[in-house]
């Protein structure tokens, strides 16, 4: 693992993200230090998001273009593989960050390997599992989390959440067959490696809107099963990848 070169390292995944992610990447930049760093991936966007970005001629920020879409799982992946800071916080390109997330979430990657926070949403209403909350007082309930995880209860969202450089050992790769919920990996890892911290406080503003990968609706029984079924085989790697981590690591590229 390289040593980090720079502080906090801000990873996302666009795509046709035009409309709103030059408000976003403000919110973001105007928390971070000269040190800092916003790695943009850019997943072959339709609408100009790439042009966008790097019309803001800000030096902090990497734009990186995939040449063929890879879709978000990839793409954030792609984003934590190329990014050099010691703190990696994962962004979407459609919210806002709150004054002071910056801070809280290094104060708790200090000493945790992952942090998931709260958010709070505009332009639209949540619907029951966005109005579902993380408790500080679970941060160390990892049986608990895991099970609650792998139901589909535990509200871990990838916009909410940063991890420590040294967990990336067991995060990356991402899973070959991982095609979804890459937040639900990461949490999960945290909390194999017992190494998991909640934020109560909302550090992200959710800007819902039509285009939101999150689902809008309770899936179909079959791919309810199928996520299940994704999700325990992931569990399978990261007890792997934690026990033994660099054979697990040579495996999980075959």
């Amino acid at each position: 693992m390289m040593e980090p070169t720079a502080r906090v390292s801000v990873c996302m995944a666009a795509y046709n993200g035009a409309e709103y992610i030059s408000q976003q990447l403000a919110s973001i930049l105007e928390q971070l230090s000269p040190q800092d760093e916003v790695i943009v991936v850019d997943d072959c966007s339709k609408d100009g998001t790439a042009d966008i970005v790097e019309s803001l001629g800000d030096g902090r920020i990497r734009l990186l273009r995939n040449t063929t879409n890879l879709g978000y799982v990839r793409t954030f992946e792609r984003a934590l593989n190329s990014a050099n800071g010691k703190y990696l916080l994962l962004s979407d390109q459609d919210d806002l960050w709150t004054p002071g997330r910056v801070d809280a979430m290094l104060a708790a990657l200090n000493d945790h390997a992952v942090v998931a926070s709260n958010f709070t949403v505009f332009g639209g209403e949540p619907n029951w599992f966005q109005g579902l909350r993380l408790k500080s007082a679970d941060s160390t309930r990892y049986l608990s989390n895991l099970f609650l995880l792998w139901v589909g209860v535990r509200p871990y969202y990838g916009c909410t959440m940063g991890v420590n450089r040294d967990a990336l050992r067991i995060i990356l790769p991402f899973p070959a067959f991982l095609r979804e919920t890459h937040d639900q990996w990461i949490a999960m890892c945290g909390n194999v490696m017992r190494s998991m911290v909640h934020l109560e406080q909302f550090t992200v503003a959710r800007r819902l809107h039509e285009t939101n990968t999150t689902p809008k609706a309770m899936r179909s029984a079959g791919r309810i099963l199928s996520a299940r079924w994704m999700l325990l085989r992931a569990f399978v790697i990261a007890l792997q990848r934690v026990r033994r981590p660099a054979r697990a690591r040579v495996k999980s590229t075959a």
